[in-house]
């Protein structure tokens, strides 16, 4: 006890009592920030929003030799848009931190329950996937930054994978990509519903997927990567071969195909490391992608983890952008909140590991991947040509040559990252590669 009141004077006297929660705010752009990690011209609102996906098989109820249990399955789902300013609207967020029980407040911009801006036009789709654990909010920062340039985001709750109903792993194995898939489905009809907040507002046909960890195993899927016949054998996996529907080059995996989805950003995807892929498998994905990676990441690892599936999607541009030295934490959890310093008693870890990464400061790399999300989203949904030049750069940041006059004039010399800041592209790279010809 007199440990944690240490910690907390420690922290009372470097933050201020009354400064505690309105320091963990979600949008904060570091002065070193590259450009397009700065926020867009909109001002947003957000709501949530009850999902039921119906007749889903209930992998927590299944049994060896009986036929498979179907529920109607709920989802959580927070939703981005431009809105009209709204006076008095709340901007914080009630989250719980990692053990599913303590609830904090996070703050950010958008406008709880705003009158979204029907003069924006239909917007491109983003939809949002957490890890497991994790919950819609994990990467509530870039939900609203791309909110603010014109996107609409949905970010799910995916069921029996939330801090507060973390269950068996199967169903995050079966469910993460055909909640995503539903998600769509539901957002494309909103879209369509003149009585919905959302009608005239999302165009669907223009969507991606963006997806960390677990939400980047299903966000691999979603875009094309069917999965191994042993994987779907795991006796630790998914029961009674529930993921099968998922297998590379089945019928069942091809019908998922889904033509509205644009683009996919996985962010440290799970599943390479522990044989969910294979080359085949892989190859069938062919839309663009941006996979984002620590090269130290020892959970879903990085050689034989994001890497190896980058190198194996031959047959879809795709691009690698690398955090020198960071684990799995690199680039989509938002700062961890300053309650998350202190330790829990239902966990053996601070929660504050769940977010942070033990080399790289959490805001830099969340406005790292702003910035390449935003370009690579411009490129991809939007056919932003300016927007693909943030893009074509020299693989190793650290080989840079900085070389602008005063008066802005660019010397023969210059390759420095487009967007950045000089002295600041350091410790990252961006591989890209083409399809393979046909």
């Amino acid at each position: 006890m007199l440990q944690r009141l240490i910690r907390v004077t420690v922290l009372l006297g470097l933050f201020g009592g009354a400064a505690m929660a309105a320091d963990n705010r979600i949008d904060l752009l570091r002065p070193d920030a590259p450009e397009l990690a700065a926020h867009g011209d909109y001002k947003i609102g957000v709501r949530t929003v009850k999902l039921s996906n119906p007749n889903q098989i209930n992998i927590l109820k299944v049994e060896a030799g009986k036929e498979l249990p179907r529920y109607d399955r709920p989802l959580t789902v927070e939703v981005w848009y431009p809105a009209e300013p709204t006076d008095g609207a709340s901007k914080t967020y009630d989250v719980f931190l990692r053990d599913g029980k303590t609830k904090v407040q996070i703050t950010g911009q958008a406008m709880r329950d705003a009158a979204p801006q029907k003069t924006a036009g239909a917007l491109p789709l983003v939809i949002i996937s957490h890890g497991y654990p994790g919950n819609r909010f994990l990467l509530s920062h870039l939900a609203e930054n791309l909110a603010t340039k014109g996107y609409v985001v949905a970010s799910i709750d995916h069921t029996d994978s939330t801090y507060a109903d973390k269950a068996a792993f199967g169903s995050t194995l079966v469910n993460r990509s055909l909640d995503q898939h539903f998600v769509l489905k539901e957002m494309d009809r909103f879209g369509s519903e003149a009585s919905h907040f959302l009608a005239g507002l999302v165009d669907a046909s223009r969507t991606a997927i963006v997806g960390y960890s677990m939400g980047g195993y299903g966000a691999v899927i979603t875009s094309g990567g069917g999965v191994t016949q042993a994987s779907t054998e795991y006796p630790w996996g998914a029961p009674e071969k529930t993921l099968e529907v998922m297998l590379a080059g089945s019928d069942s995996h091809k019908a998922m195909m889904d033509p509205r989805i644009k683009a996919s950003v996985a962010i440290a995807p799970w599943g390479m490391n522990t044989g969910f892929w294979a080359a085949d498998g892989l190859a069938e994905i062919k839309i663009p992608m941006m996979f984002i990676a620590g090269s130290a990441d020892d959970v879903s690892g990085y050689e034989n983890g994001t890497k190896a599936i980058y190198d194996n999607t031959v047959n879809s541009e795709r691009y690698l952008l690398t955090f020198a030295h960071a684990n799995h934490n690199a680039a989509a959890p938002m700062p961890a909140p300053v309650e998350s310093w202190e330790a829990v008693e239902t966990l053996d870890f601070i929660p504050f590991d769940h977010y942070a990464d033990a080399v790289w400061d959490s805001v830099r790399m969340n406005n790292i991947t702003q910035h390449f999300v935003t370009a690579f989203l411009g490129k991809y949904l939007r056919k932003d040509a300016e927007a693909a030049g943030y893009l074509d750069l020299i693989e190793d940041s650290n080989s840079g040559v900085y070389a602008i006059e005063k008066d802005g004039t660019v010397k023969p010399e210059h390759n420095y990252w487009k967007g950045f800041q000089n002295r600041t592209a350091k410790g990252l790279t961006l591989m890209h590669a083409k399809p393979a010809a046909n």
